[in-house]
């Protein structure tokens, strides 16, 4: 009797503890990812606000799984799921000696498949937006950040107009969920503390940060005190709050937004995203009912209704719990991997399957320097006491202790100095073929 085979697709979360809840087991597992990498996503923000370096956020796939004896790693990006044939099919493999072809396509087959592609950003139908407003979901994202919002100290520095320094010299983020607060929180501390010494012809510290956000709250899952302590945090480190105001344009020079149904404009240099997302157009070979933000309806097993043999984790799946659709979160990856994986070797053993329950152990955001809000169960807390709580649990779930200690080493530098080591420009060549010169 062969082995069975199983096909992981992704490296995140999701598809990290499926491969994990695999070790051991008489079976064959093959990781695919697009990158290297495994990314640890909460702290992104980090690297796109000059706080910590990309490797400190991310560790190779087949570093952590080095002795998981019965997984291979694949660098490939999947292009199409064919159910019925049981088959992947991958981009082609690219040749790295000069004049060679590379393989057009190439197909893997599957006993069992988990599906943890995760998501991509969303812009409302409104995909022209997204090269004035980056998101943040890869390493590269993060470093455009980080570039565009240095960049954009550097050109004022030298714009002599005092309107287009002004441009310069706002930003605006659009969404109030836990990554627009936290991009922020740090951005506010980057022009009012680390590079308040650094220029001499503009004031950093006199840079407009603004969040628009459509719902009426930040942080819209949190209880009502804890939205209300992380909005005054924000407003105490200078940032503007603009919550009910949906965006109806972004443009080169700024964001146009409609509140209470009066139309208003901001001139802005740099804008950053952080409000819709959308599922991997992955799920879409599938050839099952997606929801309206493109994610697979899965049975409470995860597995694909009429497909048994495939399982979908993460942000690729809907799933509903207590009348609720499970939130976007790593904890929701990490479970479902770890339990489709589950679920696929009582298959192999001809046993029932198990339904998924996710266990919630609460949503942290983090404001700025010593302050964060915290609804870990019976614990709802704001501050200081919060911050530290954050931080220490992040700093436990880093994979690698070099990670770890990379990571304390940079936070104590910047919470002792209000400095931020990282601050690098880079890729401008690159960039400014993708985007508008941040000067007109």
């Amino acid at each position: 009797m062969s082995v069975p085979q199983i096909l992981i697709l992704g490296g995140g979360f999701g598809g990290l503890d499926a491969a994990r809840a695999l070790d051991g087991a008489d079976v064959q597992v093959t990781l695919i990812d697009r990158h290297n990498y495994h990314l640890f996503q909460p702290l992104l923000y980090q690297v796109a606000t000059a706080s910590l370096s990309p490797g400190d956020v991310a560790s190779p796939i087949r570093w952590i799984l080095r002795r998981q004896k019965n997984v291979r790693v694949l660098l490939a990006t999947a292009q199409a799921i064919d159910p019925a044939g049981k088959r992947v099919r991958l981009d082609g493999v690219v040749s790295t000696t000069p004049g060679h072809q590379p393989v057009v396509t190439q197909d893997l087959a599957y006993d069992y498949l988990i599906v943890a592609t995760g998501a991509a950003h969303a812009y409302f139908g409104h995909p022209e937006w997204e090269p004035f407003a980056p998101g943040l979901k890869t390493l590269d994202d993060a470093l455009e950040m980080r570039r565009r919002v240095l960049r954009a100290f550097e050109a004022a520095e030298r714009e002599p107009d005092a309107a287009h320094q002004k441009r310069l010299l706002t930003f605006v983020i659009v969404g109030g969920g836990p990554t627009g607060v936290e991009l922020a929180g740090a951005l506010a501390e980057i022009a009012r503390q680390s590079l308040r010494q650094d220029f001499r012809s503009i004031k950093p510290e006199s840079a407009r940060i603004v969040v628009v956000e459509g719902g009426p709250y930040l942080l819209a899952p949190f209880p009502e005190h804890l939205r209300e302590a992380a909005r005054k945090s924000l407003e105490r480190l200078g940032v503007e709050v603009l919550t009910g105001s949906v965006v109806t344009a972004i443009d080169a020079d700024g964001v146009t937004w409609r509140s209470a149904s009066v139309e208003q404009r901001i001139e802005a240099n740099t804008v950053l995203w952080a409000a819709g997302v959308a599922a991997s157009p992955l799920a879409q070979s599938l050839g099952v009912p997606l929801d309206r933000v493109g994610r697979v309806s899965v049975e409470s097993t995860l597995q694909v209704p009429g497909h048994p043999a495939i399982f979908v984790v993460g942000d690729l799946c809907a799933l509903q719990q207590d009348g609720k659709p499970l939130p976007g979160v790593a904890q929701v990856a990490m479970q479902g991997g770890a339990h489709a994986a589950r679920n696929v070797l009582r298959a192999i053993r001809n046993q029932p399957l198990k339904a998924f329950r996710y266990r919630n152990y609460g949503t942290m955001a983090v404001i700025g320097r010593g302050s964060a809000v915290a609804d870990i169960g019976p614990v709802k807390a704001s501050g200081f006491f919060a911050w530290l709580f954050w931080l220490f649990l992040h700093i436990f779930m880093l994979i690698g202790f070099r990670n770890r200690l990379s990571v304390m080493s940079e936070w104590a530098w910047s919470y002792l100095t209000l400095q931020r080591r990282v601050r690098l420009i880079t890729g401008e060549i690159a960039a400014s073929e993708d985007r508008p010169p941040a000067v007109r």
